[in-house]
């Protein structure tokens, strides 16, 4: 593989547009700051159910969440399972766009597959804060 060049899967599965253009800059934007250029993430948008049943299986947990991210191996960093739906009930709940929640939930998906977790409080503040220094030197 050539530098800075990832591999990024991105598979809509809602009747929603969105723009893989942006989501491929911002993946490839976090990669390369945390020094994963030669990386590959899968991103999958889907709905609501989709997402509650993987929360389910996987975490145990019956409800619904916005993002969850599954870590990999080798050079395989992982799997983002965005509900998309969820994104949109966000974004008008915290006055946001449909594309900066969006932005804003795979950027907390990506810091997942990194290795940092939101189980504390305090943990949940550092994550944020990450978040915080990412979109200050992202332009979107």
């Amino acid at each position: 593989m050539s530098d800075h060049m990832n591999i990024i899967g991105i598979n809509n599965r809602t009747l929603q547009k969105i723009d893989p253009v942006l989501i491929r800059r911002l993946t490839n934007t976090f990669l390369k700051s945390y020094r994963l250029d030669e990386k590959e993430v899968s991103i999958a948008l889907v709905g609501d159910k989709t997402v509650k049943k993987l929360n389910k299986i996987y975490l145990g947990v019956n409800r619904l969440t916005d993002v969850l991210a599954f870590g990999g191996d080798k050079n395989f960093l992982g799997e983002i399972i965005i509900a998309y739906p969820q994104i949109i009930r966000q974004a008008r709940r915290y006055k946001n766009t449909a594309k900066g929640e969006l932005a804003f939930i795979l950027v907390h998906g990506l810091l997942h597959l990194v290795g940092y977790d939101d189980k504390t409080k305090r943990a949940k503040q550092k994550m944020e804060k990450l978040s915080e220094k990412f979109f200050r030197s992202f332009k979107f």
